[in-house]
């Protein structure tokens, strides 16, 4: 079996890998229908979050269960599956109130490029679609292993409500999912900062109603400009840079929310600012896992097309160039198709 290996920063390659076997009884074999590049790739991939050796690649994935160890209960071969980026029992106190992300017992599921995957704790990470999907719908399945959960968490930590005014910063496939998101739960007006036309194109099709191009004081400014001088309610904060969060928690209005899930790259709080600014902040790594039937069910019945975020479809073994698109925003989300 050949698979992603990141060597070092821009360094991916396809390569032999050992074919996952059942090593638990509460392991599960998948075969891969499709895979992708993460945004979160990119930071071990620029070298910003150096490796110490050869790394195998990959958190998203779907795909039809061939194997499962002698305590696996919940799915069986034959079952098309999603799970989440960080295996979970679901069944821990933290599962137990919907932070499955935060596991007692998680796993990390991290060389789903590739064919095969073992997923550990399936029992509690893998969910089943009703039934095997058509090929057109796999696209929008697989974000819901992690991009479309995650811009779902980003919008639920921000408690967007029905008519609430909500800014999304950053425009790549977490922050245009968070504006699917906010739009399904019934956000009034959705500004987005962007400045790349085919994003922006992509997030008012999604709901977004205004644009925001400027970044830092500016896009503060135009914020509070296109809300009475107040803030949003919501504001998704999808990036992760100090830049970015600063620019989220200045845009909110006092008593708002800010849901944060860009993965922190040097950000550090003013704890007398934060204090002033009467601001909710709430955010981590996305549980996947809690949304999983309510967003297959959206996916299913047509309510949803999150998939429409990949805009670059490339086989497997091309997964060097799916990260060099995706490093050089010539692609917003790559898929890759073993």
């Amino acid at each position: 079996m050949r698979g992603a290996v990141l060597y070092g920063p821009r360094d991916v390659r396809f390569e032999e890998r050992e074919v996952p076997k059942i090593i638990k009884p509460t392991d599960a074999i998948i075969r891969i229908s499709a895979t992708c590049v993460c945004g979160s790739d990119l930071w071990p991939y620029r070298g910003i979050n150096p490796i110490p050796q050869p790394t195998p690649m990959g958190h998203e994935y779907c795909g039809i269960v061939e194997e499962v160890g002698s305590a696996v209960t919940s799915i069986k071969p034959g079952q098309f599956v999603i799970g989440s980026f960080f295996a979970s029992d679901n069944n821990c106190p933290n599962c137990q109130i919907g932070y499955q992300s935060s596991c007692q017992h998680k796993e990390f599921v991290g060389d789903a490029q590739a064919p095969v995957v073992r997923i550990p704790l399936a029992n509690g990470t893998l969910v089943a679609t009703p039934d095997v999907p058509s090929a057109d719908m796999i696209p929008s399945l697989l974000t819901l292993s992690d991009v479309m959960g995650t811009g779902w968490f980003a919008a639920d930590a921000a408690n967007v409500k029905p008519g609430a005014t909500v800014a999304v910063v950053g425009d790549g496939a977490v922050g245009l999912l968070g504006v699917l998101s906010a739009k399904q739960m019934g956000a009034g007006r959705i500004i987005v900062m962007s400045r790349h036309e085919s994003r922006q194109k992509l997030a008012r099709e999604f709901g977004a109603t205004d644009i925001v191009p400027e970044r830092g004081d500016e896009a503060v400014t135009r914020i509070k400009d296109l809300t009475a001088g107040i803030g949003a309610d919501s504001v998704l904060e999808c990036v992760g840079t100090q830049e970015s969060m600063a620019q989220a928690i200045r845009s909110t209005r006092p008593g708002g929310s800010v849901g944060y899930v860009g993965v922190p790259h040097g950000v550090e709080l003013n704890g007398e600012k934060l204090f002033y600014a009467h601001v909710h902040l709430h955010g981590g790594p996305a549980p996947v896992r809690r949304y999983l039937p309510e967003l297959i069910d959206l996916v299913w019945n047509g309510k949803i097309n999150p998939g429409k975020v990949f805009d670059l479809t490339l086989p497997l073994d091309q997964v060097a160039e799916g990260y060099r698109a995706m490093d050089e925003r010539r692609a917003i989300k790559t898929l890759l198709r073993p």
